[in-house]
């Protein structure tokens, strides 16, 4: 759908952006970065004591800079792309006489690994040496781990080390060992040679054995010259089996292509074997130091703004992000036990083990809404794939039964209203604390009652009557003169609220309202939402408005998140004098920030290296910070904020299609807004099936694209009102008039 000319998929600027936080991030499912950095983090290596846990820092061999040498006289054009087709970030020098790139990549298909290559090519006629020089600031110290200097192996140096401090009192230490190539301070193309490659490797893994493995492996590939070609190659897979795009404005494609470029980033390449999942953070695994980023501990935010997402896309990643919560079942018993309540109370913040790591009590004892949104997981993946394992013999049915069995424990009866009320919470308006009966959250507590009682009968299990009892008198507030949700029991209409909350009703949180209601909670949560609030609030309000069909008024509202995303090409395009000093290492510096867990732990992590520059000649200032997203407008808070893309995408997946993951199917009701004419969503996965789904003002398309294997549902699709039923036989592409409808189990 790209229009001529316009290619949303690489990002470049000459000038990477004053803040160091916002650069582009370097990540896999395993390790994670950001280009030029002085750290590196390990997926699940945490460092502290319960409140005081966070990733640990890993000193990185990957932050070298490439510059041309001093005094050469040569005028230099320096250029940053960030290429989102191969998965690397380029760094470019380039002459009348030579070209000098650095190329940096966390590899897809061997996550232990970071590589960052530098080629000199040859430009001019001539053979004389060619020399660039590489800046390392590599310290091998760590305020978190305890590093000691090992035998070199296979010509790589060799660090290692334990935690200092384990998340529980009489926990173990977690051991981290790091092979990387050392870096020379120059390379030199020789007299008569036109161009040649270097490559630097480096290397984690959680033994010894594992990173000389791993290294071996990478040596091997790096040997036959094909290091790099894998892992570009994975990418283009990875893009050939899913992708979005509209016919739309150039900002919005370049914004969903990044945002699903870094959510992608984060997970498993598919059947890398002996993958353990360690969750998703609001920061993602390159931030969640001490002090930065939540500490990179796992909220709502993997469950309910990235999930879906990856859902429709990754199956397996999503059951592995499941698997995550089955994995720390024991801590979410605990936290339920320690505030005297059954079955399992999930963290608000988590960490290693489950329990609560939040260092502000108030939220990890309120915000029991994460329950909620855990097992709205659980239910969208059991719809969408139909996968009775997980369930029956991998601990999915454990965790969706120990939630229901918090819920009943947690509320209590009022006789006054004969309804269960839900006392003393905090909804995820973190404006309002210890309020009675959010609705948000009760809601979420009658369909995760709901689905445990439906998920019992599939598999066998019986239905404690509680559970029902609860689901079905539990007080859903709602105020009959005004028509309209209340957040929580006494709220008046005009009091400020912090994020998205009532507008999730309907939309991710199944629930039926009228489409008057849906109004007037839209209506009245709009005017009174604080535009300091976090980046995926503004995408659920869009959607709300694509459900009522009000076009220009979605656009209006996705259109604020915007402000969220630091694009490229927002800076001055004015040419500059004949020399210009370009930044091209970090100058340090960080921010504050405050959505939720209180602002005392919260504030950006600062200690970059020192501030580097290339004088470079007739250059205009073009600068991009390479769709990279802040949690808050004004650049505060979470960067690289997967919370928010994930809202984003959500707001274009489910919203302009109409998606809904239901027990009977996939419904959907498309729908473009304003400035958009036309959506393609590719390699849809829903049981066993792969689709491609597109349309525009006058038509829909449907195509499945490929069966996982014979055991994969064939599939119809409904049309509404209609009733007609069409066959999705694979490789056929079926088209109708723009109409309501649901892809299902074929019933021919």
């Amino acid at each position: 759908m790209a229009d001529a000319g316009e290619d949303p998929t690489v990002f470049t600027a000459h000038a990477l952006p004053g803040d160091p936080r916002l650069w582009a991030t370097v990540t896999n499912a395993y390790l994670g970065t950001r280009v030029y950095h002085d750290t590196l983090h390990v997926s699940g290596v945490y460092n502290g004591a319960l409140g005081d846990t966070h990733r640990a820092i890993l000193p990185s061999p990957l932050n070298v800079q490439l510059e041309a040498p001093a005094g050469k006289e040569e005028q230099m054009t320096t250029t940053f792309v960030l290429d989102t087709n191969t998965g690397s970030f380029l760094h470019t020098l380039e002459g009348s006489s030579f070209q000098a790139s650095q190329r940096i990549y966390a590899h897809r298909t061997l996550p232990h690994v970071l590589a960052f290559s530098v080629s000199i090519t040859r430009l001019a006629t001539g053979s004389w040496p060619i020399t660039v020089l590489l800046q390392s600031a590599f310290c091998p110290e760590s305020p978190d781990l305890d590093l000691h200097v090992g035998p070199d192996f296979q010509g790589a140096r060799y660090l290692y080390g334990l935690t200092l401090t384990p998340e529980q009192p009489g926990g173990l230490q977690q051991e981290v060992h790091m092979l990387w190539t050392p870096v020379p301070p120059a390379l030199t193309l020789g007299e008569g040679e036109e161009d040649r490659t270097w490559e630097f490797l480096t290397v984690v893994g959680s033994s010894q054995a594992e990173a000389q493995a791993c290294l071996t492996e990478a040596l091997q590939l790096q040997a036959r010259g094909t290091l790099y070609t894998a892992h570009a190659q994975a990418w283009a897979q990875l893009w050939g089996g899913c992708g979005l795009d509209v016919v739309g404005p150039l900002s919005l494609r370049q914004a969903l292509r990044g945002a699903l470029y870094y959510l992608l980033s984060a997970l498993p390449e598919p059947g890398i074997p002996g993958y353990v999942c360690h969750g998703l953070s609001p920061g993602g695994l390159s931030n969640g130091s001490r002090q930065e980023c939540y500490w990179g501990h796992v909220f709502w935010d993997q469950d309910l703004w990235m999930f879906p997402n990856v859902l429709l896309f990754q199956p397996e990643a999503a059951r592995a992000l499941l698997q995550y919560r089955i994995q720390t079942l024991g801590g979410a018993l605990d936290n339920a036990r320690n505030l005297g309540y059954q079955g399992a109370k999930f963290a608000w913040e988590s960490a290693g083990s489950g329990l609560e790591v939040c260092p502000e009590d108030i939220y990890g004892t309120q915000e029991i809404h994460v329950n909620g949104a855990v097992v709205l997981a659980f239910q969208l993946y059991y719809h969408s794939t139909q996968d009775l394992q997980l369930f029956q013999e991998a601990g999915g049915w454990d965790v969706v039964r120990a939630v229901a069995e918090f819920w009943c424990s947690r509320v209590e009866w009022s006789p006054a209203e004969e309804k269960y009320h839900l006392k003393g919470v905090m909804p995820p308006d973190e404006y309002h604390s210890g309020v009675n009966n959010s609705v948000y959250t009760n809601v979420l507590v009658r369909n995760s009652l709901h689905f445990a009682a439906a998920l019992a009968q599939d598999l066998g299990q019986p239905i404690p009557s509680h559970w029902l009892a609860v689901a079905d008198k539990i007080k859903v507030p709602f105020d009959l003169k005004q028509d309209f949700h209340p957040e929580f029991d006494g709220y008046e209409p005009g009091e400020e609220v912090k994020q998205a909350d009532v507008v999730l009703l309907g939309y991710p949180v199944p629930f039926s309202l009228t489409p008057h209601v849906r109004r007037k909670n839209l209506e009245i949560y709009e005017a009174v939402t604080s535009p300091q609030g976090p980046a995926m609030t503004w995408s659920m309000f869009a959607v709300g408005w694509m459900e009522l069909k009000d076009p220009r008024r979605a656009w209006d509202l996705l259109e604020r998140s915007f402000a969220n995303i630091t694009e490229p090409f927002k800076a001055s395009l004015s040419p500059l004098p004949d020399r210009t000093c370009l930044l091209i290492g970090p100058p340090g510096g960080g921010g504050s920030r405050g959505h939720g867990p209180g602002d005392s732990h919260l504030t950006s992590r600062s200690g970059d290296s020192g501030l580097r520059t290339a004088c470079v000649l007739g250059t205009p200032a073009l600068t991009a910070s390479l769709q990279v997203w802040t949690e808050n407008a004004d650049g505060s808070g979470a960067v690289n904020f997967l919370t928010g893309m994930g809202g984003f995408l959500q707001a274009v997946l489910f919203g302009f299609t109409g998606f809904r993951i239901t027990r009977t199917g996939v419904t959907f009701d498309p729908m473009c807004p304003a400035g958009v004419s036309g959506v393609c969503v590719s390699g849809i996965s829903y049981q066993g099936n792969k689709l491609d789904f597109s349309f525009s003002e006058g038509s829909v398309t449907l195509e499945v694209r490929t069966q996982a294997g014979p055991w994969a549902s064939p599939l119809e699709v409904e049309l509404w009102p209609s009733q007609d039923r069409l066959p999705l036989c694979p490789g056929h592409k079926v088209s109708f008039p723009c109409s309501a409808g649901r892809i299902q189990r074929s019933l021919l």
